[in-house]
């Protein structure tokens, strides 16, 4: 604790010491926590707060879902910061630290998708009145994604950058994986079409096939009902802050169509596609084996190119719009 708080007092006067420690937030009776991720610059710096992908997916891009630790967005932050950016990453409400010690548990069936566009604009309202930040951007992954862009909406930011983030609302994406799936039956299919239908218009539904629980057991089922009212493709036209879309081509959830998607609902916005990264922002070629065994393995490099596409974009626009 003493060495966390010399690097906090350290960070505070100026000092040029790099430094990656603990943070938090206090949201609603709920504490979250988080990394803060410094260069090796004095103060102040331009600065993003990260926001992971969906489902138990903690602050450093690793899901407690699959085996091993990809460590993508903590590459990310750190890969920023040698770029002079400062970054804020931090476990989602009920993932990693972010789930209550003591008083009442977090209940899925309590979860909504508005609860994590508010603790990201929390996290945003409290980065921009550090002074240790000149300007203050979001970067959101995959569902954090449209989290970034809900939250840009409601809280102004110097800039956003979407990585592998959907295109098309949850609901549509959900459909589209389940068809593209040769593996799937046309029975289950149906079955599929008619539970996102009934979610979509608000209704829970109280009986869905064993093989289907994962998807839409009904505990998780306000959460979608809740997530399928966003669109990113609306979120991304109304948004007022610079916007650069990144998307790779071997990703294996989502597609350049979804970043083409984004990038035509906001002809200001930046598109870059980037050949050979995937899903977990990994550079992997065309190897299907290499983009599989990324997931779980922190040795796998970042694309090359991710971080050449986003930093003179956020460092450019943070700059011009640092917070007074």
């Amino acid at each position: 604790m003493r060495t966390s708080l010399l690097a906090l007092s350290l960070a505070l006067t100026g000092s040029a010491l790099a430094a990656s420690m603990p943070t938090t937030l206090a949201t609603g009776g709920l504490t979250l926590h988080g990394t803060l991720e410094t260069p090796d610059t004095p103060a102040p710096w331009p600065a993003v707060l990260i926001v992971a992908g969906s489902g138990p997916t903690d602050r450093d891009g690793n899901s407690a879902g699959l085996p091993g630790a990809n460590d993508s967005l903590k590459q990310l932050a750190q890969g920023l910061a040698r770029q002079g950016i400062a970054s804020v990453r931090y476990d989602k409400r009920g993932i990693g630290q972010s789930v209550p010690t003591s008083g009442p548990a977090l209940r899925e069936e309590n979860l909504v998708f508005g609860d994590f566009v508010n603790d990201a604009a929390a996290w945003l309202r409290q980065m921009k009145a550090d002074p240790r930040f000149a300007g203050v951007g979001v970067i959101g992954h995959s569902e954090g994604a449209l989290i970034a862009l809900a939250v840009a909406n409601d809280i102004p930011v110097g800039a956003v950058v979407t990585l592998a983030g959907a295109g098309e609302n949850l609901s549509d994406v959900l459909k589209r994986q389940i068809r593209a799936n040769p593996a799937n039956p046309p029975e289950l299919v149906a079955e599929v079409d008619r539970i996102l239908a009934e979610l979509s218009a608000g209704r829970r539904v109280a009986s869905v096939p064993p093989v289907l629980a994962p998807l839409f057991r009904p505990s998780v089922q306000p959460f979608l009902i809740s997530a399928f009212q966003y669109d990113p493709a609306h979120l991304i036209g109304t948004v007022k802050a610079p916007v650069l879309i990144v998307q790779g081509d071997a990703d294996l959830q989502v597609t350049p169509d979804d970043a083409r998607r984004l990038a035509a609902a906001n002809p200001q916005a930046e598109l870059r596609l980037i050949p050979g990264m995937n899903h977990v922002l990994k550079q992997v070629g065309h190897d299907l084996t290499l983009n599989q065994r990324s997931y779980g393995d922190p040795t796998v490099p970042l694309s090359p190119a991710l971080l050449p596409a986003a930093a003179p974009f956020l460092k450019s626009r943070l700059t011009q719009t640092a917070a007074p």
